[in-house]
């Protein structure tokens, strides 16, 4: 928190970089946008939660009291993102025929194996949409008693053209509702019970047919899903706090409906500091399942993809995408991410290299500079690609001082450790590919034991063809699986 070199953050609300100054230090308050939980997550939400990871890592090791909040979406997110259609958990639930939640239970721990094998640190508070209905009704309420809503037929819809004509709707995404209306009358959701084209549902009328639901107000129905966000971030970090994250893609609607709702509600802004990490393409192009190009992280793991020529680690990926500035595209392709493996062997060998080197009584190299440059690049947003050119400076350094063409006082010696070991473990969040250690083993158990339930699952339904891919995939890497008549067990072999 040095007054000499501030943190500077970009604000998306601002487009600019500001000082970042919290509203009440030391303590921090940062809300990230977590997984709707009906299908597993994919790489771009993995970057994502990456950037949030980061940010939770810098601003605890510039001292600050953080509370990281994430939540888990696990209902009130419809198909079309908008006001109509079924319910993304209840149609996943409806296709794989079992229980809504149990498809909120599985994929949520799902998603739970998959941060740990990346390395993700756990958010301080994880709340779910279904855990917070009261405070949500609760909200609409205030909504409809300042006047910026208006219920029609059981459902409640935030009136965004009364709420225009006072406060800025667009000043997020850059948005005018001018340009909104060049949507045509035909493409508007929610048909005739809405007063304007761009008004959205706070909270929508439920089937008979749906089988999350409550009672309310206005009837039995559902919240929103832009609502969960408004009402889980500040009942949690206070109705004004420091830092909302997530992608790009949630900026509009997602995020420009949370300010326009907790303003409607309270009268505040909610958010002093708004943050958006960007897209990833693959060769040049969007990302996108329908152009069979997206990825899965288990298919990065395993290789087990058209688009890959061979398996990458969850540290190589991690490696990857801080290689780039989470406000930049990221594009994947296999040349990159062989040079990103190449890239943390290189770091990782040098750190190892720092254990052995002898001390001299002086030193020739100037490791303060190099400490310096790391934290400025830091300070500034987050530049996490620049910092770690920084640290490759240092690796010739280290690997000089090595050689014996230059040397290093103990002092420096040891500084220089605790720099890199800061940096590339506790910062960067990188491990040693090779780190046995119990807290780093149980993601992999955990992922492995879910790996081997859908393996059996597979055998369960005779489908034999996808329970010996697995097998054949994952001896490829190295990892045995051994069945016996009461379980299957993994074993891994260097």
């Amino acid at each position: 928190m040095s007054k000499d070199h501030p943190l500077h953050i970009y604000n998306s609300l601002t487009r600019t970089k500001e000082v970042f100054s919290p509203i009440n230090p030391p303590f921090v308050g940062l809300y990230t946008c977590g997984p709707t939980v009906y299908s597993e997550v994919h790489l771009g939400n993995i970057r994502t939660f990456l950037t949030f990871d980061i940010v939770y890592r810098y601003l605890t090791h510039l001292n600050y009291k953080v509370r990281y909040v994430r939540n888990i979406t696990d209902v009130g997110h419809l198909l079309d993102d908008g006001d109509i259609g079924e319910d993304k958990i209840e149609q996943r639930a409806r296709l794989e025929k079992i229980e809504p939640m149990e498809i909120v239970q599985k994929y949520t721990n799902g998603f739970h194996a998959t941060t740990q094998l990346f390395n993700l640190i756990e958010p301080n508070i994880e709340p779910t949409a279904t855990g917070h209905i009261v405070e949500q009704i609760e909200m609409i309420e205030r909504i409809l008693k300042n006047g910026y809503a208006y219920e029609v037929n059981g459902s409640v819809y935030f009136d965004v053209k009364k709420y225009a004509k006072e406060y800025n709707y667009g000043e997020l995404s850059g948005r005018k509702i001018d340009e909104l209306l060049e949507q045509t009358r035909e493409n508007l959701e929610g048909g005739n019970e809405k007063r304007f084209f761009a008004d959205f549902a706070i909270w929508k009328k439920a089937s008979k047919e749906t089988i999350m639901k409550w009672n309310s107000p206005w009837g039995i129905g559902v919240p929103g899903w832009h609502l969960e966000c408004s009402v889980m971030s500040t009942k949690y970090l206070g109705k004004e706090f420091d830092i909302h994250g997530g992608g790009m893609d949630l900026k509009f609607p997602h995020h420009e409906c949370e300010i326009a709702q907790s303003v409607g509600a309270d009268g505040t802004n909610p958010v002093k500091y708004w943050m958006h990490g960007n897209m990833l393409t693959v060769n040049g192009t969007k990302m996108s399942k329908s152009l069979g190009n997206s990825f899965l992280p288990m298919e990065l793991i395993t290789g087990n993809h058209p688009l890959l020529e061979q398996a990458y680690s969850p540290m190589t990926v991690r490696f990857f995408f801080l290689q780039a500035n989470y406000r930049s595209t990221v594009d994947f392709s296999n040349e990159a991410l062989k040079a990103a493996e190449k890239g943390l062997k290189r770091l990782l060998e040098a750190i190892h290299t720092l254990e052995k080197i002898v001390p001299s009584n002086t030193s020739s190299v100037d490791v303060d500079t190099l400490i310096n440059k790391c934290e400025a690049s830091m300070k500034d947003d987050f530049n996490t690609p620049i910092t770690i050119a920084h640290l490759f400076d240092g690796v010739k350094m280290i690997n000089t001082i090595n050689d014996g063409k230059e040397t290093i006082s103990n002092r420096d010696l040891e500084k220089l450790k605790q720099h890199y070991h800061t940096f590339t473990f506790d910062i960067l969040g990188l491990k040693n590919e090779g780190d046995t250690s119990t807290s780093n083993n149980q993601p992999i158990n955990e992922l492995m034991g879910l790996i081997i339930d859908i393996r059996n699952q597979s055998k369960e339904k005779k489908d034999w063809a996808t329970a010996d891919l697995i097998r054949d995939e994952l001896k490829k890497l190295n990892i045995t699986i051994q069945d016996s008549k009461e379980s299957s067990t993994w074993k891994y072999e260097k």
